[in-house]
């Protein structure tokens, strides 16, 4: 999917009635901001003098945030104590719009709260308040009993995210998903632990490299982890699996493999980032996107957060602005020498896309340019325009030609959806350029015939095929120089 396409969904957040449940582990994370400047007289320790203090939604609640943030109505199931972290963290939650009603107050645990203390972008020590004991039976009646109260309400997806806090049990789990089945609701698991049996039957997980490996029962070092992590989705009976790398991307596991690099220009911290993953891989299901789109996004928006510190979550504006930076970037990157088509071409190839190729001056784009390329984009999956040099222009048109330099004209056709990459030639014809590619179709427009179309009978030699496109009558360039002109 194009950068644009992902970038009218995201404006598009906020619009549907569907909203999505999270159930989890919620806490609360704590951050104490300061100084070191010296050792403590008492202990070899430093001491941290505290300018400031932050308290942020953590855990499933950060999924929770991450989805609110990005328009998406989000309903929480969790359980905190009776504590004053307890009441910070619901109005954390509710300042954010997520409903609150289903989580549980429990006088017989804390609320789960991680204190971090910072020395600049440092963290020296976390200190950790929780109970990860087994629900009692009175705790697992309030979750089941909340659970059912919103699973009637329909969410269009129940994301389960994990902590190992005691919640999520493997009993809750499976009565979740066969209601879930039931009900045609997707399931997303940001799961923990050894032992993913209890998310068997869910739509997909989205671990981490190390939790991948340790559930596959290897290192996050083995050559083999994908294929190990594909057979742990056959087992499991999911539809996907996310495996979030770090710096190596985000692995997408479905009927094949795909590898998505990672976006991130620069990394403070990678705390809630998986939160973020699965937050808007489930906004982007919702608004009919597919896994692998959806992933897209989720990895964008993933780039986003680790430039940031502490747990903070993505919302709907950094996602746009990160977008149209990326598309910005994407369009630039279109424009190629023939070591880095050829380079694009090899991946194309191996994903088995056909490959369409055409060649022009395109001086002064106009409509008609425009609805030609779109028509050979058709042809196929990927749509290669070889384009004349200024000085080649000037060979074919005369010495008042071209109107526009050659880069000029190579950037606003990179920003065309249709192309996908753009290539300079200086010779007289393109004929090189297209036993370099060797496409599967080579356009032209309908007023050629098919063996006056430079490279037919090449492309044809390989099993291409030549496609002769119509073209939009009285849209030319030079039409456009003689209105000028006149």
């Amino acid at each position: 999917m194009t950068q644009q396409k992902l970038l009218d969904t995201v404006k598009h957040f906020g619009s549907l009635t569907e909203h999505v449940l999270v159930v989890g582990d919620v806490m609360l994370d704590r951050y104490l901001m300061g100084e070191v400047n010296r050792i403590s007289p008492e202990a070899p320790v430093p001491v941290v003098l505290i300018k400031s203090q932050h308290d942020r939604a953590g855990g499933a609640a950060n999924v929770a945030a991450n989805l609110s943030l990005l328009g998406i109505s989000t309903r929480v199931i969790g359980c905190v104590g009776t504590d004053i972290e307890a009441d910070i963290l619901l109005n954390l939650m509710t300042a954010t719009n997520i409903n609150v009603e289903h989580v549980i107050r429990s006088k017989q645990r804390p609320t789960v709260a991680k204190t971090r203390i910072l020395g600049g972008h440092q963290q020296m020590m976390r200190l950790d308040q929780e109970d990860n004991t087994t629900f009692s039976t009175e705790e697992n009646a309030q979750l089941l009993g909340a659970i059912q109260a919103e699973i009637a309400r329909k969410p269009a997806v129940v994301i389960l995210s994990d902590y190992a806090k005691g919640l999520l049990s493997a009993e809750v789990c499976q009565q979740l998903i066969s209601q879930c089945h039931t009900h045609g609701i997707t399931v997303l698991v940001d799961p923990k632990g050894h032992d993913y049996a209890k998310y068997q039957g869910a739509t997909a997980l989205t671990p981490n490299k190390k939790e991948t490996a340790e559930a596959c029962g290897t290192s996050i070092h083995d050559a083999s982890l994908i294929e190990k992590a594909t057979a742990l989705k056959n087992t499991l009976n999911l539809e996907f699996l996310v495996v979030t790398r770090g710096e190596e991307g985000i692995s997408l596991i479905d009927a094949d493999s795909h590898l998505l690099p990672a976006t991130a220009k620069q990394v403070f911290d990678v705390s809630g980032a998986g939160d973020t993953v699965i937050a808007t891989l489930a906004a982007g299901l919702i608004h009919q996107l597919s896994p692998l789109e959806a992933l897209q996004l989720a990895n964008i928006a993933a780039g986003v957060v680790v430039g940031k510190v502490g747990t903070v979550p993505i919302n709907r504006n950094e996602l746009i602005e990160a977008l149209a930076s990326e598309q910005s970037s994407e369009q630039a990157h279109k424009v190629c020498d023939l070591p880095h088509l050829m380079q694009k071409v090899e991946a194309w190839k191996k994903a088995a896309q056909k490959i369409v190729f055409t060649n022009g001056c395109f001086d002064l784009l106009h409509a008609g340019h425009v609805t030609y390329l779109e028509a050979a984009k058709k042809r196929g999956d990927k749509l290669i325009l070889g384009l004349n040099t200024d000085r080649s222009v000037s060979a074919l048109k005369g010495p008042t030609r071209p109107v526009v330099h050659e880069n000029d004209r190579a950037r606003v056709l990179a920003a065309l959806e249709s192309v996908d990459a753009v290539i300079l030639f200086d010779e007289d014809t393109p004929l090189n350029l297209i036993n370099a590619v060797k496409p599967n179709v080579i356009a032209k427009g309908s007023d050629y015939t098919a063996d006056q179309v430079v490279g037919g009978k090449e492309v044809e030699s390989w099993g291409g095929e030549i496609a002769l496109i119509d073209l939009v009558a009285g849209r030319s360039t030079s039409n456009i120089i003689k209105k000028l002109e006149s």
